[in-house]
């Protein structure tokens, strides 16, 4: 018999790899679209959809194993678990394209921040521009940018673990 301990881990990391490889794949899908680059709206709202989604399922699982009963630090758990697994796996696809399969990507992202920075700021001089793309460079570094990404990951893995397990909870009548 599987102890709830072993069984929690089990569904993070079931939800946690299916979350990672379903944003790998739709990472996929925009570099085969050369939408990889701009971010914008659209792959925003696809992403939260993706993890929200991927919370449900896990959360329901978790209610479905626990007699339908899930309280609020159950679900931040869960959902901090899953962002961390998902976190790790987008680490290494981070990896594996700025290292191989585009090299030029943090090139391709700095040139556009330096578009969008003029476009929204006309007034900004050659110098405030080098200065700010200097910046940017220095944070583009392998090491920066997978801790940004799993910082990034948890943080926003929690605030849907929150909002989602708010509406999901139920906890044992003993624990109100």
């Amino acid at each position: 018999m599987e102890t709830p301990q072993n069984s929690n881990k089990n569904l993070i990391l079931t939800y946690g790899i299916l979350l990672g490889f379903l944003s790998v794949a739709f990472a996929v899908v925009l570099y085969v679209m050369e939408m990889h680059v701009d971010g914008g709206w659209f792959n925003f709202v696809i992403s939260v959809a993706l993890s929200v989604g991927v919370l449900v399922l896990a959360f329901n699982h978790f209610k479905k194993d626990n007699g339908g009963f899930m309280g609020l630090s159950d679900a931040l758990k869960i959902g901090l678990g899953i962002a961390l697994i998902a976190g790790i796996i987008a680490v290494i696809y981070q990896f594996i394209l700025t290292q191989y399969i585009d090299p030029d990507f943090m090139q391709k992202m700095l040139e556009v921040q330096q578009q969008k920075m003029v476009e929204n700021n006309p007034e900004l001089t050659q110098e405030q521009l080098d200065m700010a793309t200097s910046m940017a460079e220095k944070f583009s570094s392998p090491w920066i940018t997978s801790s940004i990404t799993l910082i990034t990951s948890l943080f926003f893995g929690f605030i849907y673990a929150l909002l989602v397990g708010v509406f999901m909870k139920n906890p044992r009548p003993e624990n109100l």
